[in-house]
């Protein structure tokens, strides 16, 4: 028996520091959205807990002991065996959450392969990482708290989006020691925007509270963000997340992978273009 589990990308939209708790987490405030690329999990039955690594940037990972596919298998049942392998599509390090998808996707397909309801899915994900909440449902929503406090997302228009990296890794911890000022509030959202237009007009006027930090550890992120603002038909470009990954809003997924196929000659940048993911019912 095989079940296939898709690990699509989260990119923040907006993305706010809100304050500092007492044991040192930052508390954060997000609107989270899911292009449809991503990185492919699949499980196998095994009597031993395996992993192997494919696809573009899967060498990354390579020199990872204990990869969080491996830590979400034994945190969701210790002791039961499974062959686990990940075809690695999206850079890593990169700030649209590949490691916290790859772990949620790896919890969706044990659940079903092992034919067992985890109790507290939600609670597992978090003790993985802030991101691997928001990464089970793979749908937009608002990310509050330390990534534990989800709300339904506005209800969005359609819209397309470019992502583009220039292959630097930018670790997170390093982004947020390198990060000053003080907290952001968190912003006021609509019900619902009623075209991409509206909804990045509405988004300017937030940002990314660890976007400067980011450039200051990598500045070619500048020239990320200047290369996607200047793309025909661009509405807003921003940094996702930590870094380095950046993305801008089209009014079309067509518009998008047009745009998306300009800067595919840069080198050593991975780029996208297209729409968001429509996960199946089964969640898979």
């Amino acid at each position: 028996m095989s079940i296939t589990s898709f690990a699509p990308a989260k990119v923040n939209l907006y993305l706010h520091v809100t304050g500092k708790r007492a044991d040192g987490y930052h508390l954060l405030d997000s609107l989270a959205v899911f292009p449809a690329v991503g990185d492919v999990v699949e499980v196998k039955a095994a009597a031993e807990l395996s992993l192997s690594l494919g696809g573009v940037f899967g060498a990354a990972l390579q020199a990872e002991p204990d990869n969080l596919l491996l830590r979400a298998a034994r945190a969701l049942a210790p002791g039961r065996g499974a062959q686990l392998r990940l075809e690695k599509n999206l850079p890593v390090a990169s700030g649209i959450g590949g490691g916290s998808a790859d772990a949620a996707a790896a919890l969706r397909a044990l659940c079903a392969l092992w034919e067992i309801t985890a109790a507290d899915l939600p609670g597992i994900a978090l003790q993985l990482g802030a991101d691997v909440p928001v990464c089970l449902a793979s749908r937009p929503a608002r990310m509050q708290g330390i990534g534990e406090i989800l709300a339904p997302a506005p209800l969005l228009p359609a819209f397309g989006m470019v992502l583009a990296n220039p292959g630097v890794a930018v670790p997170t911890p390093a982004v947020f020691k390198a990060r000053t000022g003080g907290f952001s509030p968190a912003p006021a959202l609509p019900a619902s925007w009623p075209d991409a237009a509206a909804m990045a007009a509405d988004l300017q006027r937030y940002g990314n509270d660890l976007q400067a930090a980011a450039l200051s550890i990598q500045p070619v992120i500048g020239d990320v963000l200047a290369a996607l603002g200047a793309l025909p038909g661009a509405l807003l470009a921003r940094m996702s997340g930590s870094g380095a990954t950046c993305f801008a809003l089209f009014n079309t997924p067509a518009a998008a992978q047009i745009a998306a196929a300009m800067l595919a000659t840069r080198s050593g940048w991975w780029c996208w273009g297209g729409g968001l993911y429509q996960p199946p019912q089964t969640g898979l």
